[in-house]
């Protein structure tokens, strides 16, 4: 008595498991925390360069601080928190597809 649900040429098997890669790397591709890290990267390189660049002015303003550059530098640090987290840990599809519950209708195939 052996139990032949899962065959190795089994369509229904390929498809399901090409579903879930597929679902995995939508999950990976849309994760926040991607775009909140590339975001503070690119405009903490922006601001750091504008700090490197203040004139005298700019830092009387700021009582003697190069702020642009401390916030460009802190932007960079969050934005390399938040890409090396998603590096580190990242996205999982959830376990079922939200149709998967649903009760077939009429006229669903």
């Amino acid at each position: 008595m052996t139990d032949h649900t899962s065959e190795p040429n089994d369509p229904q098997v390929d498809e399901t498991e090409r579903e879930q890669r597929t679902s995995s790397a939508a999950a990976r591709l849309f994760d926040i925390r991607r775009v909140i890290g590339g975001l503070f990267l690119a405009y903490g390189l922006i601001v750091t360069v504008v700090g490197l660049l203040d004139g005298q002015s700019e830092l009387d303003k700021a009582q003697g601080v190069r702020i642009n550059l401390w916030a460009g530098l802190g932007m960079l640090a969050l934005g390399l928190f938040f890409l090396v987290s998603q590096w580190l840990r990242p996205a999982q599809a959830p376990e079922g597809s939200p149709d998967a519950d649903r009760p077939a209708r009429d006229g669903d195939s």
